[in-house]
């Protein structure tokens, strides 16, 4: 199962913002993927693969990638932008996600892919790769959002992972510093088109409505029931 559109070569996705030179960790996008994906929860519910269109999120998709279940604790990435295969300085595509991490938090990196999963819930990684030779510390930050097959079953994710300088040696590895985990049934549920609509119109209506002056503010009058004021 792959993207559909034109990303030329196979299931990685070729784009020329995959060159640009990435500095910071560009919580705007991040966030930008995760409001995406929020609003593909029909009813609250984990999107569908299908529902994932790249070209609503084509600004992101060097840094995207989608992964596939293979085993408790194992996924595998199915298709993935060009800056992960800058990172490992080789093809990605069909590569463990383990294989972005240092071999000594593997095993905690395959509990948060249960979690991933079967709770399900959203994983959101603070990760750092050591520097050396011909290479800067750097810092990265990975999300993986659970996603359905067209099986129903939750079986793919849909992944971002972004760092604040360029990968210089290769390949990079990191290790997990941090993660945050929330849980599906946690989290609020995304606004609906009509809820959306009302508040549009509610909004504007707010927004023309005329104004009373200082002076034109209506007042109270106590009348007593003799008729006096």
């Amino acid at each position: 199962m792959v993207f559909k559109g034109p990303f030329g070569r196979g299931n990685v996705l070729t784009l020329d913002a995959a060159a640009k030179r990435r500095t910071g960790l560009r919580a705007l996008d991040i966030e930008a993927l995760r409001a995406y994906w929020t609003a593909q929860r029909a009813g609250g519910d984990v999107p569908r693969r299908a529902d994932i269109d790249p070209r609503k999120i084509a600004e992101l998709l060097p840094d995207v990638f989608v992964a596939e279940r293979i085993a408790p604790g194992l996924a595998r990435m199915r298709v993935a932008g060009l800056h992960l295969s800058d990172l490992m300085g080789m093809e990605v595509r069909g590569m463990p996600i383990s294989a972005l991490i240092e071999p000594g938090d593997r095993d905690q990196l395959a509990d948060l892919l249960v979690d991933l999963f079967d709770r399900p819930a959203t994983l959101d990684l603070d990760l750092v790769s050591v520097g050396g030779l011909g290479r800067s510390q750097l810092h990265g930050r990975l999300i993986l959002l659970p996603l359905r097959s067209d099986l129903g079953d939750i079986s793919r994710a849909l992944g971002c992972l972004v760092t604040d300088d360029a990968p210089g040696r290769t390949p990079r590895r990191f290790f997990i510093k941090s993660c945050r985990i929330q849980p599906i049934g946690e989290m609020p549920l995304p606004a609906t088109p009509a809820v959306m609509a009302r508040q549009t119109a509610r909004d504007a209506e707010q927004q023309t409505a005329p104004k009373l002056a200082r002076s034109e503010r209506p007042y109270l009058r106590l009348v007593r029931q003799d008729g006096a004021v």
